[in-house]
This record gives C-alpha cells, sequence and structure tokens, in this order.
C-alpha cells in the first residue's frame, strides 16, 4: 500500500444509486486497497442546497452508510467517518474563510452553473457560495496528498491550492500539503428518461431496489428514439439503455446487442431483458451484504463512529499547526 493519503466525500441525499457505484464507489473499492485512504459522509456539505429541509438527514447518512458497507468499503481498508463527527472541519474551514477573497468563489464554474440551473430553493447563501472553501478544509485537514475528482471538480482543487498558497504566504511557513488530483473517469449513465441518472430526477435505479423494481426501471427506459418499430434498424450509440449493458453485460452479450439491434434482429423489450438480468446479477453479492447489515443500524453507526475517532487524531494534529502558525 502506498503511504500516500487519498480522501473523497459524498453529501448524504439517500441510498446509492448506481451512478454513485460506477462513478465514485468502485473506484473507491481500487483506492482503499493502494492508498492510506478516508472517506467521509459530508453532512455539512448538504446543507449548501438543502439546509431547508433537513428531516431525513440523519436517515439518509444511515442508509449511505450502510450502502458503503454493503458495496466492499471496508472500515479495515479506510477510514470513514461523518463529517460534522469531526468538528475540526469547522474549525479550519472558519480560519479559511478569513483569507479567500469573495471573487475567487465567485468565479468558480460551477458556482454559476448551480445558481442558473437549480431552482425553487434560495441559494443566495454564504454557505453554497463558500462551498469550495469547506471542500479545501476537508481536504487539507486530513493532510490528504491526492483526490479523485472528475473534470467538473479541477476547478474546485486548484482553489484549494490557491487557498493553501495564500495561508502559507500570508503566515510565513508551510503547514499544508498541496493536493493533487488522480482524474476519474466518470462513465455517462442515464436515467430512464434519458438525462443523467439523479435522486432529483427520479429517474435511478437503487442498489437497493428489489429485482421486480429493477425489471420496471429498466422497461421504461426511453430506447433510440428513431426505432419506432422492432422492424427499425437502431443504433446503439443513442441510445439511453445501452450504458447499462456497456457496464454491466458480459462483452459477448454487448456484441449481441449491437448486432442485433442494427440488424434489428433484436427487439427492444428483449434488449432491456438483457439489461435487466447483468444489473440483477451485479447488484446481488452488494444486496446480499446489504441485508446482513440491515437492523443493526446501531452497529454500522459505530464503525463510523470509530473511524470518526481515527481521523480526528489527524485533524487535531493539523489544527494544532494551523493555529501555531496564526498565532492562536
Amino acid at each position: 500500500m502506498s503511504s500516500k493519503r487519498v480522501l473523497s466525500g459524498m453529501q448524504p441525499s439517500g441510498k446509492l444509486h448506481l451512478g454513485n457505484l460506477v462513478g465514485a464507489v468502485n473506484n473507491w473499492l481500487s483506492l482503499q486497497n493502494n492508498y492510506d485512504a478516508s472517506f467521509f459522509i459530508a453532512d455539512w456539505h448538504a446543507l449548501t442546497t438543502h439546509y431547508q429541509k433537513t428531516e431525513n438527514l440523519d436517515q439518509n447518512k444511515t442508509e449511505m452508510m450502510i450502502d458503503w458497507l454493503a458495496t466492499g468499503i471496508d472500515p479495515e481498508k479506510a477510514t470513514l467517518f461523518v463529517q460534522s463527527d469531526v468538528k475540526e472541519h469547522a474549525e479550519l474551514h472558519l480560519i479559511f474563510s478569513m483569507i479567500t477573497p469573495l471573487s475567487w468563489l465567485e468565479r468558480v464554474p460551477t458556482y454559476k452553473e448551480k445558481m442558473e440551473n437549480i431552482k425553487g430553493k434560495d441559494l443566495h447563501t454564504y454557505g453554497f457560495l463558500g462551498y469550495p472553501v469547506l471542500q479545501a478544509a476537508d481536504i487539507v485537514l486530513h493532510d490528504a496528498d491526492i483526490v479523485p475528482v472528475g473534470i467538473d471538480q479541477l476547478p474546485h482543487l486548484e482553489l484549494a491550492r490557491e487557498i493553501v498558497r495564500s495561508f502559507h504566504h500570508i503566515y510565513g511557513t508551510t503547514v499544508f500539503k498541496e493536493p493533487q488530483q488522480l482524474m476519474t473517469e466518470v462513465p455517462k449513465l442515464t436515467g430512464m428518461d434519458g438525462r443523467k441518472m439523479s435522486k432529483s430526477y427520479e429517474n435511478a435505479i437503487y442498489i437497493s431496489d428489489s429485482e421486480e423494481d429493477i425489471k420496471k426501471k429498466v422497461m421504461s427506459y426511453i430506447t433510440d428514439p428513431a426505432r419506432i418499430r422492432k422492424t427499425d434498424a437502431g443504433n446503439p450509440d443513442v441510445c439511453n439503455l445501452f450504458p447499462l449493458h456497456k457496464l454491466f453485460s458480459t462483452d459477448d452479450t454487448c456484441k449481441e446487442v449491437v448486432s442485433g439491434c442494427k440488424s434489428a434482429s433484436l427487439g427492444c423489450v428483449e434488449c432491456k431483458k438483457k439489461a435487466t438480468a447483468a444489473v440483477t446479477e451485479a447488484l446481488f453479492p452488494i444486496q446480499e451484504r446489504r441485508r446482513h447489515y440491515e437492523g443493526k443500524e446501531a452497529d454500522v453507526k459505530e464503525i463510523f463512529h470509530d473511524g470518526a475517532d481515527r481521523a480526528r487524531v489527524v485533524a487535531q494534529e493539523m489544527i494544532e499547526k494551523v493555529n501555531r502558525a496564526i498565532k492562536i
């Protein structure tokens, strides 16, 4: 195992879906075997857009804990914790907020994008604008060398490095590492309606869905819109269902689907049945492990409390260095 530290987190918006699994968690399974890894549930980050609706937050955290363990995230290999259980995150965020210019935050591309696209919520808050500051604190508090990111998160990581450089310049001492990106390929996974799979779009297949629910959802997928009749030739490249095959079906099945779709020898219903079987088979061992943890919420939470104790040791050492640097 590498001595380098890797850190990543996820907002507790509910149960994990297939997009979360292939876009993040599968990558974590590899990282926990190769790095000193820490993974945290970012419940304070969830407040940046859901501060008015917190009644399900605790349950969402529990569901996410169970899902992580069910997928194979191992507390013996990685440090697992909840962000709010390590109060030093808030302390370092406060200190960083004192030295971060507003202009740095206002130029972050995702800030402008979300302001334009998220409707029905008042996002004119410091918490929403300052999301990247808290994110920077999360990373450097745990002395992370590496952060797995997709291309859309690169501006956030660069901002974290800018904040670190500013801190070192202002206080004349080096405290933090400058975290580096580990680029991750995030497969594009669409939901039933053709949009990106998302809980907010209500188009997601969850890793805890029953076989019947998976079947209903897959059968409702919008396929190639130009293929009106079974006898019409289709194009897998524009079919919303085909990414499921690419991610979960065998190579032989994928070849059969491509050939059958293009030649019109395989209908969409039969194609969906094959996708249902592939997804169900892939999720079977995860769901078996999930059933092991269901009803044992107290034990699951204890795993994350133990992880917080380990994370807090690193966090407190870092805060002591910070306070010495700023003369507090």
